[in-house]
Parts: C-alpha cells; structure tokens; sequence
C-alpha cells in the first residue's frame, strides 16, 4: 500500500486549476522578490561590483579607477531593472521550486517522492556553490585578465584605458552565474538519470573522452571569448562529471544492497 499513489484519479480541468493556483502562487513571489530587488537595485548592483573592484587592486591600480560607465540615458535604468529580474529569479527559487514540487507529487509514489527530495536541496546548493565560484575566484580573475590588456600611453602608443558599460558589466556577469550554476547541476541530471536507469556508471567511464570534449565546447559557447573563462569552466565540469561517475557508482551499488536484501528475505 506504501507504493500506492495518495491521490485519486482527476478531471483534467481539476488539473488545470492546480496548475493556475501553482502559477499564481509562484508569479506573486517572484513580483514581491523584484519589488524588493529594485528598491535595493543599485546597492546590488553595486555588490557584484565588487569582483570587479578585487581585479583592479590585483592589477596594482588605483581603487578609484574602478569606475562603470553608460553612454545611454535609460542604460543604467534598465540595469537595474535586469538586476531586480535576476535577484527576484534567485530570491523566488525556493517558492517556485516549492509549487513545482507540490504540483507533481502527487503524481509520485512514496518511495519517489522520497528519492526526489535530496536533489531539491542539490539543486540550489550546486547554483549557490556555482555563482560563489563565479562571484569570488572566476570574475575578478577574467577582469584582471583584460585589465592586463591596458596600455599606459607614451611614446609611439596612444593610451587604452578599459571603462566597462555597467549593462556590459551585468551582462557578464549574469551570463557566467547562469552558466556555472547550469553546470554545477551535472551531477544532479546524472543522478536523476541513473537512478531511473535511462544511464549507468559504466556509460559516464566509457564516454569520458567526449564528455571532455563537450565540457571544452560548452564553455566556448557560454563563456567569453577568452582562453582564461574557457578554461576556469570546463575544468570544473570535467571534475563534475568525474563527480557524477562516482555518484553514479553509489547509486548502483545502494541499488544492487536493496536487491540482495530482498531476496534474502
């Protein structure tokens, strides 16, 4: 009985409704979360400066040369705007999360829903531990990187100063959270896949080789175009997937332990 769905079978426009309440329920946080973000827009954007600020001071220059531009009136406006959008995102995860779960477990046995709540917790874990790496070793590293590419003028050089645009500056920053944090979840798709054995342990080993070539070329595609971001990424997801392939092992091998106790009982 314990492997009995708790719910009863039920119309598709009871479905419907429980799907608008869920929607509802996660739109309203995520407005509440921007309102809050915006009036607090400038005093975040300021904090994801600080990566920024780091990789001036380790170019041994002036702190106060650590300054953002705009060169559109409603620029700055609407960076703000995209940065109450992207911390309302991060704030309201929980509670969107939440409503997904709630709106699908009923559909779950026991023992899956049991299953499914460890990667809940993984997953915002990993996208925290992703945007941390992001926030306190990999930004102030590509900014120091294209500080180094400045040129002090003189003789038979004109002066090249970098004065990042502060949409440039969110937009790089936003897209290498983003990407880090989709990528730190490997280990909990491999997971999720393993455990419904649509994959295994011994296809991750097998496929390793590509598996590094893919991590190179996804971190092309979503990161600059610069050898240092390329890099500090697809090391990371070559670690991940080492990661998953051992994860991967102990599911099986929990597995395999609930099997033999079966039969032997």
């Amino acid at each position: 009985m314990s492997e009995e769905l708790e719910d009863k079978p039920q119309p598709l426009i009871e479905h419907l409704i429980e799907l608008r309440r869920r929607l509802i329920w996660s739109v309203v946080a995520f407005f509440v979360a921007f309102l809050v973000c915006f009036a607090f827009a400038k005093e975040l954007f300021n904090l994801l400066v600080i990566p920024y600020q780091w990789a001036v001071q380790w170019a041994g220059m002036d702190l106060a040369k650590a300054e953002l531009i705009y060169t559109a009136p409603q620029e700055f406006f609407f960076t703000q705007i995209k940065v109450a959008m992207f911390g309302a995102v991060v704030i309201a995860f929980p509670v969107i999360a939440t409503q997904i779960y709630k709106f699908v477990a009923p559909g779950l046995y026991k023992n899956e829903r049991a299953a499914f709540m460890p990667f809940l917790v993984a997953t915002p874990f990993l996208f925290l531990l992703g945007g941390a790496m992001v926030y306190f070793i990999f930004t102030p590293m590509v900014m120091w990187f294209f500080l180094t590419m400045q040129q002090a003028g003189g003789e038979g050089q004109v002066a090249i100063s970098l004065m990042p645009r502060v949409s440039e500056y969110l937009g790089l920053i936003m897209t290498l959270i983003l990407s880090f944090g989709a990528v730190f979840q490997l280990p909990v798709v491999t997971s999720l896949l393993v455990r419904v054995e649509l994959l295994s342990a011994k296809t991750l080993a097998e496929k390793r080789k590509y598996a590094i070539v893919i991590a190179f070329i996804v971190a092309a595609v979503l990161t600059p175009p610069d050898p240092i971001s390329q890099i500090g990424l697809a090391l990371p997801t070559i670690l991940l997937y080492e990661i998953s392939i051992y994860t991967a092992r102990m599911i099986e091998k929990g597995r395999r332990l609930m099997i033999e106790d079966k039969a032997a009982s």
